[in-house]
């Protein structure tokens, strides 16, 4: 069930082949349906409850079929007003800040944020928002911190890096939405076409954006399942991605596992190719996210409602693929990712060239969900903990839900009085090796490849 798909309808599934709701010939034919402004406002609010409430999506079919949904609606309805809440997160109180900084790195994770400007969703709220373009993680980390910056497009695992102290000191941190999800490829230079097996990769420097991020967990992943120990058969080295191509043509790495639209400049100006998105390893695996300070979203409540608003319904309009041209049109230029049009086109419509002479069409090779699973988050530590990054005991359950649980519909059911739902979660599987967010510790434990005892 994606995030604006309607909560109550039990043929609605989880599962992605064809459409979720099986009424359409594709994904991309459900999305075009999806509803607009406050209705995917009300929307994202009903599901975000009813997720919360059976995380398992079989018990809320078995449910939906049961009492039917309008006895659902209503039921939901009397311990959580979510027409109310929506409508006033919706029409919400006047801002106490209207000049913001929203810090971003130029790359098609950004998608939201970005196009929020140029296209006057920021506006629409009654914001003033200046989208900063930055060199690289640690200086959006930094900044943020520093509360140079309002908001920030971030990793995926920064804010939990960021809460756990990983890196840098503890500060508590919220990943309220997503930005995308896939949107990665590993793109090798042109001189190893014929070394496609990672097994004969040894000796490979590689490179990725940052050490907290799921470019670096996931080249890792791959690289383990090959046999090769990402520590001592290969290095790799954390690049800012605006960098990455030049590091490439001076012949300085072997490849990256980087976000877009760096993969596909590569093929652009011929000095790679792309060897599998990252959609092949995990498909539909969370990457970029909008994170805010628990200071900020408490100290400015109004004000990170009506950002969070212009980023959803950001995320919302780039989540439907007819809108991408368009999308690509207003996020290349030089204030934002300062690339050639036809490159983000390509990245963001699915249709490209791979380097190696073919041209591929993969609608979701990058897509924009917003609903933060606490399973991600409990993967991510895994994974931090099996290459060292986190040492001893780790409580999954309470840093996932502390840090990628902090969303409007929790913080709105805390003020309204009633206690948040405490489980957001499904399993998934990598590589083809199932993860069960239940029991972290054994599928750490599972792995040949690791530093953690």
């Amino acid at each position: 069930m994606a995030l604006f798909d309607d909560p109550f309808n039990a043929r609605l599934t989880l599962k992605r082949g064809g459409c979720s709701c099986g009424n359409h010939r594709d994904q991309a034919a459900h999305d075009a349906d999806a509803p607009s402004g406050d209705a995917a406002i009300t929307r994202a609010v009903e599901g975000a409850v009813m997720r919360a409430l059976f995380p398992e999506d079989a018990q809320r079919r078995a449910f939906l079929r049961s009492v039917g949904a309008a006895t659902a609606l209503a039921a939901v309805s009397q311990f959580f007003p979510t027409k109310f809440v929506a409508e006033a997160f919706a029409q919400g109180a006047k801002p106490e800040k209207t000049d913001l900084k929203v810090g971003f790195i130029p790359i098609t994770c950004a998608t939201p944020i970005i196009m929020a400007k140029p296209m006057g969703f920021y506006e629409k709220q009654g914001l003033n928002v200046e989208v900063v373009k930055t060199a690289g993680w640690a200086v959006i980390r930094d900044k943020t911190l520093n509360k140079e910056y309002d908001a920030a497009h971030m990793l995926a695992p920064m804010p939990i890096a960021i809460s756990l102290g990983v890196g840098s000191n503890p500060v508590p941190y919220t990943m309220p939405a997503v930005e995308n999800v896939n949107g990665q490829a590993i793109t090798l230079a042109m001189k190893h076409k014929d070394r496609r097996d990672p097994k004969s990769w040894k000796g490979f420097k590689l490179a990725v954006p940052f050490d907290y991020s799921m470019h670096n967990y996931l080249l890792r992943y791959y690289l383990a399942e090959a046999g090769i120990d990402p520590d001592t058969d290969v290095q790799i080295r954390a690049v800012p991605p605006p960098d990455m191509v030049a590091n490439l043509r001076a012949d300085n790495i072997d490849g990256f596992l980087a976000p877009d639209p760096v993969n596909q400049r590569a093929v652009y100006d011929g000095v790679g190719f792309i060897h599998i998105l990252s959609k092949e390893i995990w498909d539909r695996h969370p990457c970029c996210a909008f994170a805010a300070s628990q200071d900020f979203v408490t100290q400015t409540p109004n004000t990170y409602a009506a950002l969070l608003r212009a980023v959803i319904e950001a995320t919302v309009y780039a989540s439907k693929i007819e809108n991408r041209k368009e999308i690509a049109a207003q996020i290349a230029p030089a204030n934002y990712l300062n690339q050639p049009v036809t490159v983000v086109e390509q990245v963001l419509t699915g249709t490209f060239a791979d380097g190696l002479g073919n041209v591929r069409k993969v609608p979701d090779r990058v897509d924009f969900d917003a609903f933060p699973w606490s399973s991600f988050a409990v993967w991510i530590m895994t994974q931090m903990k099996r290459w060292g990054q986190i040492k001893g005991d780790v409580d999954y359950k309470a840093v996932a839900e502390k840090v990628y649980l902090a969303t409007d519909a929790a913080r709105l059911m805390k003020e309204a009085g009633l206690t948040p739902p405490t489980a957001t979660s499904k399993s998934f599987s990598v590589m083809g090796k199932a993860f069960d967010p239940a029991k972290p510790e054994e599928y750490l434990n599972s792995f040949a490849i690791k530093r953690a005892g």
